[in-house]
């Protein structure tokens, strides 16, 4: 299997993507062993802030150190040199906000699991043509299920991820896997703000045990 696929099937066998930043390099670390004694075993730190690489190194340490199993991805890249400095301090895949052509043409060539931000068929064609195989779908509460459900016929190998407003209730997420995707993105829904300042690792944990639990119980069996 390649290395493409391994990340894919990690994502979809979870069901869930949680990404989240903060600026602070120990709340950073705090976060991921929460959500990881939660049962993650993929997740996005996001490319937000001038913090972020460091931040980011500092995860992948962590992660090799403590954390068997767990693949560790960046979003919000936007441009080579964001994929190039990210790739060489030891990220797994690559997520964007938006479909960057040269950015899915490195990933495509060097197998690298890269999901681009589509809003549109347009789009979602060019990063098919691309040679990507894993959308996201962004952002995700303007689209809705939906949007989703009107366009999957026309797109039968690609998978779908929602991010964006994807809310932790068994609705939301149960409105978006019947209308087809793989997996949900889940942000500031799941990881807070607020829980992050107050540094409650023990919330963060069990909702995101919760979330998981109620994946498992609504994702279709394959």
């Amino acid at each position: 299997m390649s290395k493409t696929q391994q990340i894919s099937e990690a994502i979809i066998k979870q069901g869930m993507l949680p990404l989240y930043f903060n600026s602070n390099e120990e709340v950073s670390l705090d976060v991921l062993k929460a959500i990881y004694r939660a049962g993650v075993k993929a997740v996005e730190y996001t490319n937000r802030g001038d913090a972020a690489l460091t931040n980011f190194k500092k995860m992948v340490a962590l992660r090799n150190a403590e954390m068997p199993g767990l693949v560790l991805g960046v979003g919000t890249i936007k441009n080579m040199q964001h994929a190039n400095d990210y790739m060489a301090v030891g990220a797994d895949f690559l997520v964007s906000p938006g479909f960057v052509p040269d950015v899915a043409a490195y990933c495509v060539s060097n197998d690298i699991f890269y999901a681009p931000g589509c809003m549109t068929p347009s789009e979602i064609i060019a990063a098919e043509n691309a040679g990507i195989k894993f959308i996201k779908l962004f952002p995700g509460n303007m689209l809705g299920p939906e949007f989703l459900t009107t366009i999957k016929d026309i797109f039968p190998k690609l998978l779908f991820m929602p991010t964006g407003g994807v809310d932790t209730t068994k609705e939301n997420i149960e409105g978006w896997f019947k209308a087809g995707v793989c997996a949900v993105g889940m942000g500031s829904k799941l990881i807070s703000k607020k829980l992050m300042e107050a540094k409650d690792y023990g919330t963060i944990e069990s909702e995101t045990k919760k979330v998981l639990e109620l994946i498992g119980s609504i994702k279709p069996a394959k």
